[in-house]
């Protein structure tokens, strides 16, 4: 979170490099050879993302303290009472101190300094960016005036379009348009940068999290789904009303709320709205609301019938025998009691045997013997297991977890079909005779020497037997979004360079659902596991190519697809795809984690039951 990872004292540096990367307005290289005197806060904010000052020394800047921040990137807010009648223009600004501010809210002060734009996350991340005063020289003219009124954020004050689109010569960054806070959302937040704002009673939509931190939406409405989120459908379905909510006083005084997705934040959340690396406008609380418990239940599928199989996937957050016991118990009666024991269950972010040590171990037989051990000892079924070791280090995750996937079932009700010769290099391939495919190895890897690959783990292919009919069954845990500019980037659309990865991953592994309905039309075969891609995703559209598959939570109504909250938004990460064989089924993606404060893991599994 922003709040734990200090600013740079030389933001001027920050500057100066962006001014060369072309990311900041050319109108702000003006070198700082006088003070400028007499300014305003609206005339340092200006009506673009940069202010026309940067880089210039100001003297006489004044404004009513309206919060101070001890920890973290430490400093203060200020706030002009007397507003101009430009509203793309903030009366806000943020003054980094570096040091604890010695400043209190409701101090009027008069300051000197040098404006400057930070760019949370660096230049590489895309960010926008904040402007600030730096190396500030205090004035406290009056102590104890009364904080400017502050702006309610309401569902009617916040556009339903999202943002502007970027200039295509400025590389399609949109630092350079004048704001339209009337227009776009990201202009509106935008135009209150630094300035004292309100929420009232707020729907949680984003659970709070380790960092003391939490999402609601202003509109209700928008993109919700009955459990109280509010759904990412789509690349143009930002869902305007989000915020994020952090509080200015230090949890060690003030413990910060627990809430779980439906819950209310209700009365007045009030304070400066800030800009971070972690979500973007934030609302950092001088008042915080009270968390009204809306009763959110974790979820239960229905258990298989005799003659249906019970597929699941489940990422469980990098699982490693250091964890304590209490999260092995918990994912165990998950399994049990959540999933109902499916038949096949597909494991995602399985460490080695000694977790994130990196020591050259790359066997996670004492991982899934304590997971498995968990599920007898809940009530589940005794699961055997396959999986392949990777090399050590080449599967990307954690630094010395060799995460993997891992394929459990329940002996009683289906059979494995080993086919030996299967390591981390080895290729399984598909073979077949009079219209029955087979895999050549089993487990096997899908094409681990494709570049694809690289840094990232490969898919798990095996074969299962069911009441006498072959099921293939394709465990995956795609290359993750890491390095993709987020929504709230100054680029729109935001550069989403992961995806090309994703592309190539998905391209492999529908050539080799392709290869096994080529010898067998009507193959019962089942993508499943953590693809890290939307249902509306070009990752996914290479899946499905040739409609060798088909995503299952496509037959859910669309409030109800997803698998992962980020950011206050409930979207799709974990997937289970059919080919053209599976002709009926049940699918639920299984609420237990997303929407919770207290969490098992970041990801909620996924059941699909069908009768092959």
């Amino acid at each position: 979170m922003s709040s734990s990872i200090p600013r740079s004292a030389a933001v001027s540096a920050v500057v100066a490099a962006a001014l060369a990367a072309g990311l900041l307005a050319s109108s702000s290289s003006a070198a700082a050879e006088d003070a400028a005197a007499g300014v305003r806060i609206h005339d340092i904010q200006g009506t673009t993302r940069v202010s026309p000052l940067v880089g210039k020394q100001v003297t006489g800047v004044t404004g009513i303290v309206t919060g101070v921040r001890t920890y973290g990137s430490r400093g203060f807010w200020i706030q002009d009472p007397e507003a101009d009648a430009d509203p793309a223009t903030s009366e806000g600004l943020f003054v980094f101190t570096s040091s604890v501010p010695t400043v209190a809210v409701g101090d009027a002060v008069s300051l000197n300094g040098t404006v400057t734009e930070y760019v949370p996350g660096g230049l590489n991340s895309g960010n926008q960016s904040l402007t600030q005063l730096s190396k500030p020289v205090i004035t406290v003219v009056s102590k104890g005036n009364a904080v400017p009124a502050p702006v309610t954020i309401a569902p009617w004050s916040v556009p339903d379009a999202y943002a502007p689109e970027g200039d295509p010569a400025a590389g399609g960054s949109i630092n350079g348009l004048t704001l339209a806070p009337e227009t776009y959302a990201l202009d509106y937040y935008e135009s209150l940068e630094g300035t004292n704002v309100r929420v009232g009673t707020s729907r949680v939509v984003g659970a709070t999290d380790p960092y003391s931190e939490l999402w609601v939406t202003v509109k209700p409405w928008e993109n919700r789904n009955w459990r109280g989120g509010t759904v990412y459908g789509s690349y143009e379905s930002q869902n305007t009303g989000r915020l994020q909510i952090q509080s200015l006083t230090p949890i060690a005084q003030q413990p910060f709320p627990k809430a779980n997705v439906g819950d209310w934040l209700t009365g007045t959340t009030e304070g400066p709205l800030d800009f971070n690396q972690f979500g973007g406008y934030t609302l950092t609380a001088r008042t915080l609301g009270t968390v009204e418990d809306n009763g959110l239940e974790r979820e239960s599928t229905d258990k298989q019938h005799k003659n249906e199989l019970a597929v699941a996937t489940y990422n469980v957050e990098n699982l490693d025998p250091t964890d304590p016991q209490e999260k092995f118990d918990a994912l165990a009666k998950a399994v049990v009691d959540n999933l109902a024991s499916p038949d096949i269950l597909a494991l995602e972010e399985i460490q080695d045997n000694n977790g994130a040590k990196n020591d050259g171990t790359v066997a996670a037989d004492l991982t899934v013997k304590k997971f498995t051990d968990a599920i007898v000892a809940a009530g589940g079924p005794a699961y055997e297991w396959r999986s392949i070791d990777p090399q050590n280090g080449k599967d990307g995750g954690e630094p010395g977890g060799n995460i993997r996937q891992v394929f459990l079932f329940n002996p009683e009700r289906v059979s494995f079909t080993d086919r030996a010769g299967g390591d981390a290099t080895t290729a399984t391939a598909v073979t077949g005779t009079k219209g029955r495919a087979a895999l050549t190895l089993s487990p096997g890897r899908i094409d681990p020497a494709n570049a694809a690959w690289e840094a990232s783990r490969k898919p798990l292919a095996g074969e299962f037997v069911f009441r006498g009919r072959t099921v293939f069954v394709i465990a995956n845990h795609f290359g993750s979004k890491g390095g993709d500019e987020s929504i709230v980037s100054h680029h729109q659309p935001p550069n989403r360079s992961s995806e090309a990865k994703r592309l190539l991953q998905a391209q492999a592994v529908n050539a080799f659902v392709k290869d096994i309905i080529a010898v067998e039309k009507q193959a019962d075969v089942l993508v499943v596991g953590d693809i890290n891609d939307f249902e509306f995703s070009g990752t996914t559209e290479a899946l499905t190519d040739g409609d060798a598959l088909y995503p299952a939570v496509k037959s859910l109504p669309r409030s109800e697809r997803y698998s992962y909250v980020y950011q206050g938004n409930s979207q799709v990460l974990d997937q289970i795809l059919t080919s053209p064989g599976v002709h009926h089924f049940e699918y639920d993606s299984v609420h237990i984690n997303a929407e919770f404060a207290d969490q098992d893991s970041d990801h909620d599994p996924q059941v699909l039951r069908f009768r092959p």
